[in-house]
């Protein structure tokens, strides 16, 4: 049995954790920690979590859990991942890693010290549908791949005490959304980019509002990326890739088992497809279970994660920016 904590009486865990965990016989959760007591009973009392940890640090530290659910803001996300890694614990963080490279590369280096498995929550990589595009195209079936474009655009309204519109906890479109489209075209092209131009519009001083970024691939891919919390765009979740023989129009890829299509144009035809599964969060609580009980290598976290946060990184120094943390 894997005995979960959970970092933040967050929003996320519900959907992300709880749900999933409710569907499966070997693992439960044990214990939450939230900033304020109050709050993190109440939540626990709501959820049917026995325990409640005085602090984050005392959770950490607990001999009665395996693993670590980090849903906290990103300005949590190295301090005390780090410090359950330390402590033996498996850590599951929530996207975005870290801060920025350095901190992303600080929680590797630890992971490693500690023979610990560190996993970014990327829900969507591990779902069946992601998986077939990926196959397709590392198939050959469409040739080489041309240009991608990744959108993942969505309404945030700002109000007061929003972490993603404040700049100290690690907000901004590029961090809460932008990483998956980042992620994405990375994880297609199995390469790293270099960052060809960007611009970013913000509301409120150095917190993007949008993002919008061209990066080109070694491979000779070139990507277009867009990111939006902004209340005057219309919300658009979409990865497309054009290849030498075709392409993919892959509409929803975050959350496919809420509904997406998959249209494929190979050959002078067109096909429309989806791929059945369980919630994003099933599948990757299940990837996670199958890596500590040493079935699987982790898909997420390691140099992917240090990679996907120093693209993050450069973009915002492209567009004038200063990483988050920097």
């Amino acid at each position: 049995m894997i005995r979960i904590g959970i970092l933040g009486a967050a929003k996320i865990a519900p959907k992300a954790i709880l749900d999933p965990v409710s569907r499966r016989t070997d693992c439960a959760v044990t214990a939450v920690a939230g900033r304020d007591a109050v709050r993190a009973a109440a939540y626990a009392a709501e959820h049917g979590i026995a325990q409640v940890a005085a602090s984050y640090e005392d959770l950490v530290a607990r001999d009665d859990i395996d693993l670590i659910y980090n849903a906290l803001p990103p300005h949590r996300h190295a301090d005390l991942s780090i410090a359950a890694l330390k402590a033996g614990k498996a850590v599951l963080c929530e996207k975005p890693f870290a801060m920025n490279a350095t901190e992303a590369q600080r929680m590797v280096d630890a992971a490693r010290e500690a023979r610990k498995p560190l996993i970014e929550a990327f829900h969507y990589r591990f779902h069946p549908a992601f998986l077939y595009v990926l196959d397709l195209v590392r198939s050959g079936e469409l040739g080489q791949i041309r240009t991608l474009e990744a959108e993942f655009t969505v309404a945030i309204p700002y109000r007061d005490g929003e972490l993603r519109h404040t700049l100290d906890v690690g907000g901004g479109a590029l961090m809460d959304l932008g990483c998956y489209p980042i992620h994405q075209v990375r994880t297609v092209t199995g390469e790293e980019p270099v960052i060809a131009s960007a611009h970013c519009k913000c509301d409120r001083p150095g917190v993007d509002i949008t993002t919008q970024a061209r990066l080109d691939f070694p491979g000779g891919a070139s990507a277009e990326i867009t990111t939006s919390m902004s209340e005057t765009r219309r919300r658009r979740i979409e990865l497309n890739i054009r290849c030498a023989n075709g392409s993919v129009k892959f509409v929803n890829p975050i959350h496919p088992y809420l509904g997406h299509e998959i249209e494929i144009h190979s050959g002078g035809k067109t096909r429309k497809e989806t791929v059945p599964g369980e919630t994003t969060y099933d599948h990757q609580l299940a990837h996670v279970m199958d890596v500590l009980t040493g079935k699987a290598r982790p898909l997420t976290g390691g140099a992917d994660a240090v990679a996907n946060m120093a693209a993050i990184d450069a973009i915002y120094r492209a567009a004038g920016l200063q990483p988050r943390g920097a």
